[in-house]
C-alpha cells in the first residue's frame, strides 16, 4: 500500500506560479513511475506529467515549456512547478504512482485556480 498527501493548490492570478508537492509514504520501495493528472470542470481527467525512476520525463503537449515536474528519492516526494498559469490550467490536480508490481494509488487531489 502507498498513501500520498498532496500540498501546494491555491489561486494564483494569470501568468503566476505555483509548485505542487506529493509525499508518498507506505511501501514506498517499490514505486516505479510518478506523475499528476487534472480534472477541469466538466472535462475528462487528463495526464500532465509523469516521470520515472530513472527520470525521464513526459508532458502533455498543453503544458510543455511551462510545467516542470520532478522528483526527490530520498524524500518519496513528487512536484510539479507551474509557471506562466493560464485560466484553462484551472482544475483538480491529483498526485498518482505505479509499483514496480503495477499497482496505481491515487492522492485526494488539491485545487488550482487561475484567475484574476
Amino acid at each position: 500500500q502507498v498513501q500520498l498527501v498532496e500540498s501546494g493548490g491555491g489561486l494564483v492570478q494569470p501568468g503566476g506560479s505555483l509548485r505542487l508537492s506529493c509525499a508518498a509514504s507506505g511501501s514506498i520501495f517499490s514505486i516505479n513511475v510518478m506523475g499528476w493528472f487534472r480534472r477541469a470542470p466538466g472535462k475528462q481527467r487528463e495526464l500532465v506529467a509523469t516521470i520515472t525512476s530513472g527520470g525521464t520525463t513526459n508532458y502533455a503537449d498543453s503544458v510543455k515549456g511551462r510545467f516542470t515536474i520532478s522528483r526527490d528519492n530520498a524524500k518519496n516526494t513528487v512536484y510539479l512547478q507551474m509557471n506562466s498559469l493560464k485560466p484553462e490550467d484551472t482544475a483538480v490536480y491529483y498526485c498518482w504512482v505505479v509499483t514496480s508490481r503495477g499497482d496505481a494509488y491515487w492522492g485526494q487531489g488539491t485545487q488550482v485556480t487561475v484567475s484574476s
